[in-house]
């Protein structure tokens, strides 16, 4: 018999259906874990490859791997599974040594559309990841090194990553804050809140232009002690 930690397990060869999600691309990560309930936030210490202000939003549908660092394997059998939109979710387990994807896999991925790669471990080839406006990158870690194997690790099953875990066809939402997951059962529900959210802020914003911080956000007038002018 094999051994099951020196092959690659593939758990579904391809994503269910899903419906049109193009609206959660409007919605910011941090509306999303503020108000999204069921909304899952990653790890914060994932972060995006380009500087705030120049990082590309991330929408899509997670295709996961579960990487056994510094063995990439998983990430070779998971190539040809990625659609036109998705994301690719490496979980490394943080390992930071070896990274398990550079640029000429990730621009594989790009040519095929995806709409990104997060990594819970090391990237590597950053300056030309760096330079593309149309495929977000996120990682823990950066580092020269490669891996060092090609033959362990499994592919579209549910893998730890960032502190929460995350299942293949989960929505993930990236932008300059940080990354949230959105299981399929907040995709109907959850968008009523944020849209709210994202309102209500436009009316701090306006009142806090006309008036008081206290009158912007409803709140008391604040006590006034002896001697306080």
């Amino acid at each position: 018999m094999a051994d099951p930690q020196h092959h690659v397990t593939l758990h579904r060869s391809s994503l269910p259906p899903a419906p049109d999600l193009s609206d959660w691309g409007a919605i910011p990560v941090a509306v999303a874990v503020d108000c999204v309930p069921g909304a899952h936030q990653i790890d914060p210490a994932i972060r995006p490859l380009r500087p705030a202000g120049q990082q590309p939003r991330l929408t899509g549908r997670a295709v996961t791997v579960d990487c056994h660092a510094p063995d990439f394997g998983a990430v070779l059998h998971a190539l040809d599974l990625v659609q036109r939109g998705e994301v690719l979710v490496i979980a490394a387990r943080g390992h930071r040594d070896h990274a398990m994807i550079g640029d000429i896999l990730s621009g594989h991925l790009r040519d095929k559309g995806a709409a990104g790669v997060i990594v819970d471990g090391a990237i590597r080839d950053t300056g030309t990841l760096g330079r593309w406006d149309d495929f977000a990158a996120f990682a823990r870690h950066v580092t020269p090194c490669g891996p060092t194997g090609a033959e362990a690790g499994g592919v579209n099953g549910p893998v730890a990553f960032g502190g929460i875990t995350i299942h293949p066809g989960d929505l993930i939402l990236g932008d300059d804050d940080g990354l949230v997951c959105l299981p399929p059962e907040t995709w109907q529900t959850g968008l009523a809140p944020a849209r709210a959210k994202l309102a209500l802020e436009e009316r701090w914003t306006e009142a806090l232009r006309s008036g008081t911080a206290t009158k912007a956000f409803g709140l008391p007038a604040p006590f006034r002690g002896r001697g306080t002018p």
